[in-house]
């Protein structure tokens, strides 16, 4: 296929776009700088010079061009906040970013889309121990401020369920953990707080596992399907942040004082238990993870 990528410098984004390439798929890869054109060339991409939030710059980019699938991997979570508001940048990207590129995929003649979505959508509340699957409710409300995250992801997922032009998937990816993440195991990368005690239970996916899901889908994704995208063994945020090396350590709060510093990652990190299955992208998607995640080696 030819595939026009949104987010191909990110976190998911640079091993999509080598696993695409590598695959034999052509991609073309939105750009909004010279430097980043730079750095999808060296990806083995094509770039394609726009931002997807300039909806007319966008469309002249791809006018005369054509692609069978667009892939939207736009996020702009570089690292934790203070606080969330409606207006937030990634919020934007998945609002006005994901109308922009499915119409940029109406221009370029694409029949498929794939949006990535989280599994935090399912709601920051304890779900208790059972394996959540893609049956159960998904965007509900607990009135906090991370609400606003629960929006902006049903807000991509219902556009792009909704859009009679393309065959459109959702990826419901776990917290990620890898290069380019939170949890990045280069001893120079940054840290994040995590709670004395370990705090609550999520679930993950390593960002090249993220990646190889995202090609399967393109390729067996069903039209108005998601799908979870997680590894086997759900682990707190404490095991998460024990993947890092080089003597690197997350700063351990008190659950008081992390809720008081960050109250987003008080509501994520202390209130939220999520343990979600990836049985439907096993049997669907011919997809299993491969790569260990914080809670290898225990049963789940």
């Amino acid at each position: 296929m030819k595939v026009l990528l949104a987010g191909a410098t990110g976190a998911i984004g640079r091993p999509l776009t080598r696993m695409l390439v590598a695959e034999g798929h052509e991609v073309l890869a939105l750009a909004r700088s010279e430097a980043s054109a730079q750095r999808v060339r060296g990806l083995g991409a094509e770039p394609v010079h726009a931002d997807a939030l300039d909806r007319e710059g966008l469309l002249r980019a791809v006018e005369g061009r054509t692609a069978d699938a667009v892939v939207h991997q736009l996020t702009a979570l570089k690292a934790p906040k203070r606080t969330l508001t409606a207006d937030d940048p990634s919020n934007v990207l998945r609002a006005a970013g994901t109308e922009h590129l499915l119409e940029a995929a109406g221009v370029l003649g694409a029949t498929r889309f794939v949006a990535q979505s989280l599994v935090t959508g399912y709601g920051y509340r304890d779900h208790g121990d059972r394996m959540l699957t893609e049956r159960d409710p998904f965007g509900v409300l607990r009135g906090t401020v991370s609400d606003h995250v629960v929006d902006g992801l049903t807000a991509v997922e219902g556009r792009v369920f909704a859009a009679r032009h393309v065959a459109g998937t959702a990826l419901r990816y776990g917290v990620f953990h890898g290069p380019g993440t939170w949890f990045d195991p280069d001893p120079s990368s940054g840290t994040v707080p995590v709670p004395v005690g370990g705090g609550g239970v999520m679930s993950w996916v390593h960002v090249e596992d993220a990646a190889a899901a995202t090609v399967a889908a393109l390729e067996h994704g069903g039209a108005g399907e998601a799908y979870n995208i997680v590894d086997d063994a759900p682990a707190t945020w404490g095991e998460a942040a024990g993947l890092a090396r080089g003597g690197r350590r997350s700063p351990r709060l008190p659950g008081w004082l992390l809720r008081r510093a960050v109250p987003y990652l008080g509501d994520l990190m202390l209130d939220t238990a999520l343990r979600v299955s990836h049985a439907k992208a096993t049997a669907q998607l011919g997809w299993t993870p491969r790569r260990p995640g914080p809670g290898a080696g225990r049963a789940r």
